[in-house]
């Protein structure tokens, strides 16, 4: 008997689209001969599924159940696309959790935690990993540049602590510069992450756990035309992306060790993707940051890297399925 998916797609924030994108990509890998497949959309007008004649049926959210042709339908597992909230933030993980319904990514805690990228820093870095030096900044404690640069060297990033998809990040190299990238980034978020500036090649890594083994995905490294791997750079070309990243055996070392020891100091599960800032000079791999729901766009790294280790998008989902449905087993 084929076993039921809801494939959780779309959120309520400004990633949604991405999102959208993501679920487009796993829908189209997921073997239809083992799984039925339903795509959940969650917007802001509510939990909605698109039944076959293309009525949009609400979720019943006390159960995550669905009425196709007259039928209850409950879900074997849930996989999740959602990019930001509520699908990467924790809030959908403790849902699950409550119904006792399997999801395929990190559980509550450390999906709230790692969404929160100071908090996700300072707990990488009491674990021993390598982060750079930051400031956390709340909307309603105003902090001038000079305040900041107290603390901090110039250059610095400038980012809203929640969310991903390098959304309001700015890179600020003057103090004349701090005021408006400060402002950009508090329209995306009520908290903000200044970081110093670390030099160094830049690497994303996918990692993911299976029947207790841990894998890391061949290394992709991150070459830009813009002056750092922001939204634009991201999702609309402007960024070449090299897997497997053409590196030393020392560095390939370095940061498959620090890929892993992030993986486990932050207790993920599922595919997570880490982003961090090699310094050749000091030898050193800096973890940027977790994206604990990775994009799985065309466009995105973690099809890139399963394809670049001679796996195919089919069997690779289907055994993050099978293992968030062992879990629960």
């Amino acid at each position: 008997m084929k076993k039921k998916v809801a494939l959780v797609t779309g959120g309520l924030s400004s990633e949604a689209q991405i999102s959208y994108k993501s679920a487009k990509t796993v829908m189209n890998a997921l073997d239809k001969n083992v799984y039925d497949v339903y795509l959940i959309d969650i917007h802001p007008t509510g939990w909605w599924y698109e039944n076959i004649v293309g009525e949009e049926v609400a979720v019943n959210k006390a159960d995550f159940s669905i009425e196709e042709g007259g039928e209850k339908i409950t879900f074997d597992v849930a996989l999740m696309c959602i990019h930001g909230t509520p699908g990467e933030d924790g809030k959908l993980q403790g849902y699950f959790d409550m119904i006792g319904l399997p999801y395929t990514s990190c559980d509550t805690a450390t999906s709230a935690l790692t969404f929160n990228k100071r908090y996700t820093v300072a707990v990488a870095g009491f674990g021993g990993v390598h982060v750079a030096k930051s400031l956390h900044l709340f909307a309603e404690v105003p902090t001038s540049p000079a305040q900041i640069l107290a603390h901090l060297k110039l250059p610095v990033f400038v980012k809203p602590n929640n969310g991903g998809s390098s959304l309001g990040i700015s890179k600020v190299n003057t103090e004349a510069e701090l005021a408006p990238a400060l402002e950009k980034a508090f329209k995306e978020d009520t908290q903000v992450l200044v970081e110093e500036f670390i030099s160094g090649r830049e690497f994303t890594i996918g990692v993911f756990k299976s029947k207790g083994i841990l894998t890391v995905l061949p290394i992709t490294e991150i070459q830009t035309e813009n002056e750092f791997f922001d939204f634009e750079a991201k999702y609309q070309g402007k960024s070449k992306e090299i897997t497997p990243a053409q590196i030393s055996d020392t560095m390939l070392a370095d940061l498959t060790s620090a890929a892993k020891k992030v993986y486990a100091t932050l207790n993920c599960r599922g595919v997570v993707r880490i982003d961090f800032i090699y310094d050749e000079s000091a030898s050193k791999a800096y973890m940027l940051e977790v994206n604990t729901v990775p994009g799985q766009s065309e466009a995105s790294v973690i099809p890139q890297q399963v394809k670049a280790m001679g796996w195919n998008l089919t069997d690779f989902y289907a055994t993050i399925v099978e293992d968030a449905i062992s879990k629960n087993n």
